[in-house]
Order: structure tokens, then C-alpha cells, then sequence
């Protein structure tokens, strides 16, 4: 029994029927089968299969949203927030380093607009 050889059978199959190999899953099936291989053992064999993981977002960086969202999400007040005004919102609490600086900030803008 070739362990790599196992995960370039399943790997393949799995491809055939258009599913994208995981190493979870693929760790999963061969261990039902009675062949214990490592998640970094089957990135590896993957990796040089020329299957590539996916890309990862940088810190900070807000998902894209696919769908556009139109409905607007309930407030304490008659007010209504929309998805994408929170993402806007998220935003700028990243930038200024968490929500307790950025209710500070607002909390200073609204003594100036008094």
C-alpha cells in the first residue's frame, strides 16, 4: 500500500466528479478505508498534483458581497442600517482601532455638531 499513491486515486476521483479535493475530507475517506495519512502529508501529494490551495484574504479586508443586499437591518431607534452601511462601519472601526476609539470618536463629533 503507497499512501500517496491512495490520495492521488482519491484526489483524481474526486476531481472526475467535480468536487474540489480537500485534505479534511480526503483524511476522512482514506481513514474509513483503514489508512491513516496527515492533513500536511495530503496538502503535499496535492500540492505537486498541481492542485493549489485557495487563496486567503489579508487581515482586514472585508469579503465581497456577491448578492446586493437592499434590506435594511433594525436599529435601537425608527433608524434603519443597511448591510453594506455596517461592511462601511466595520471599516472604519478597523482603522481606528476598535470600537471603544471609534464611539469615542463619534462621541466628539456629535459635541461639535451641538
Amino acid at each position: 500500500m503507497n499512501k500517496s499513491e491512495e490520495i492521488r486515486k482519491l484526489a483524481t476521483a474526486m476531481k472526475e466528479r467535480d468536487e474540489k479535493p480537500r485534505p479534511v475530507v480526503i483524511v476522512a475517506t482514506l481513514k474509513k478505508q483503514g489508512i491513516a495519512v496527515s492533513s500536511p502529508q495530503v496538502s503535499m501529494v496535492l500540492k505537486r498534483m498541481g492542485f493549489r490551495p485557495r487563496k486567503r484574504r489579508k487581515s482586514g479586508e472585508v469579503a465581497t458581497v456577491s448578492k446586493k443586499v437592499s434590506k435594511p437591518v433594525a436599529s435601537r431607534g425608527a433608524q434603519m442600517i443597511s448591510v453594506e452601511e455596517l461592511i462601511v462601519a466595520k471599516r472604519v472601526v478597523n482603522q481606528l482601532g476598535g470600537t471603544d476609539r471609534a464611539l469615542a470618536a463619534i462621541a466628539a463629533l456629535k459635541r461639535f455638531e451641538s
